[in-house]
């Protein structure tokens, strides 16, 4: 801050100097005890001790060649100077964009897979049918979610449902049915054409691999899904 208002009252008074001095042209073609080009640079860029430049700002007072090559100058400093700022603002534009990407790009997957999507909408399956007998892509749930939207299959029906991830088709089925390993409830309703079920479930203390997802009304038998917890 001080340096900026220093910098300000040596430009108030070198414009001061240069409009006492300058009240007509100087024409000067041999330059003769005129200041180097360099010296009258390193006074337009601020350089050189007001103190020091006193002397050589009284001279182009009096010399118009200098005056204008000292003009010059100090639009080439202000135009770099310009663009230096508009360079730096640039930079931090895209380093703060950089690093947004980074990081969604890099957050935990606790974070961007909270909530499991199924669509069973073309998985229509009888009840009590196994799943291994029909040909169907596994669904995924990570084991990160704590939350599942299920689009029940075409045909179903408002109310509440009970979720389940029950053990896998593969294994012996006790006389009981399947073995439930983590159950939860929703209510399903119409959304946009489709049955929708959302419920509050955690699959975290599952095992990675394949189950099945059961998914039934309060008395009827299960509809099984295969599912692959990842």
């Amino acid at each position: 801050m001080l340096s900026r208002e220093r910098h300000s009252q040596d430009d108030r008074r070198l414009l001061e100097i240069l409009r006492q001095g300058l009240t007509k042209e100087f024409p000067k073609p041999d330059r003769i005890g005129c200041p180097r080009p360099t010296l009258l640079r390193d006074i337009a860029r601020r350089r050189v001790p007001l103190e020091e430049a006193k002397p050589w700002l009284d001279h182009l007072g009096s010399c118009s060649p200098c005056y204008q090559d000292f003009t010059e100058f100090r639009k080439q400093f202000s135009s770099g100077r310009r663009k230096l700022q508009l360079s730096l603002a640039a930079a931090a534009v895209f380093l703060f964009g950089f690093a947004g990407w980074l990081w969604e790009h890099n957050r935990p997957a606790e974070q961007t897979t909270a909530t499991a999507t199924l669509d069973l909408r073309e998985r229509s399956v009888p009840r009590g049918q196994n799943p291994t007998e029909i040909e169907l892509p596994p669904l995924e749930i990570p084991r990160s979610a704590k939350h599942v939207i299920v689009e029940l299959p075409i045909g179903s029906r408002e109310g509440v449902y009970e979720i389940a991830l029950l053990s896998n088709s593969n294994e012996v089925e006790p006389p009981g049915g399947p073995r439930v390993l983590v159950s939860t409830t929703g209510t399903a309703q119409l959304e946009n054409h489709t049955m929708v079920l959302r419920a509050d479930v955690d699959v975290g203390r599952i095992s990675p691999g394949s189950y099945v997802l059961g998914v039934r009304q309060r008395g009827l038998e299960w509809m099984r899904f295969p599912v692959r917890v990842t």
